[in-house]
């Protein structure tokens, strides 16, 4: 499994910070792979820092208890989720990310989702959502995490790739607007039919699938 608690291998960390600069613009950034360098992701983190909408709302209505959001970012998702009257938690690695979190109203800690956090084994639904599913560029790794943190039964929503057949890891870096780029981290991307396989692999069921407002989604049950 990828070590994803160094620094230097979370999304968007080491060399120029560009993650952190584009959170406190609510910026764009290019995520890129080396060996690949015409085809370019571009993540938008001006949607993340805004309000939940419609979809990331309908995400949550499915929850019977306690949600956790596995790569929170500025937390939108725990905001919408208390408004819900949920209880929430974020995780990320960003601690510029946890702290717009809890500025917003959420609650959130800083570290990987492959450390220890709290309630484990406790938590109704997971979320990982965003181009979360890449995290530490170990797909079956992260659903099984995932599965671990979540109770016996409970839900582990992903968003997936709109190409259902995407599945590759590499390692990554992301450049923001004015070029600065991160350190090399590793990372994935998983559609449709490669998550179905990966939830098997770390002893998950996929139960529903569906696209809302052009994105994708899948639940998996624990």
């Amino acid at each position: 499994m990828t070590d994803t608690t160094s620094t230097l291998q979370a999304f968007g960390a080491g060399g120029d910070e560009p993650y952190t600069r584009a959170l406190r613009s609510d910026g764009r950034l290019r995520l890129t792979d080396p060996d690949r360098p015409g085809e370019v992701v571009t993540m938008d983190v001006g949607r993340w820092s805004a309000a939940a909408d419609r979809v990331d709302r309908s995400l949550l209505e499915g929850a019977d208890g306690p949600v956790i959001d596995l790569g929170c970012g500025p937390g939108r998702m725990l905001v919408a989720a208390l408004r819900m009257g949920l209880p929430a938690l974020g995780v990320d690695v960003s601690a510029e990310a946890v702290a717009i979190a809890t500025r917003s109203g959420g609650r959130a800690v800083q570290g990987s989702v492959f450390e220890p956090v709290p309630d484990e084994g406790h938590w109704d639904t997971a979320l990982v959502i965003d181009g979360n599913i890449g995290i530490g560029g170990d797909p079956v790794a992260l659903l099984a995490r995932a599965a671990q943190i979540v109770r016996v039964g409970g839900r582990v929503v992903v968003e997936t790739n709109r190409d259902a057949d995407a599945d590759r890891t590499y390692v990554a870096t992301v450049t923001d607007a004015d070029g600065h780029a991160s350190s090399a981290f590793p990372w994935a991307e998983v559609g449709l039919r490669a998550l179905h396989v990966h939830a098997a692999a770390a002893g998950l069921t996929a139960r529903a699938s569906w696209t809302d407002g052009g994105r994708h989604f899948c639940e998996l049950i624990a």
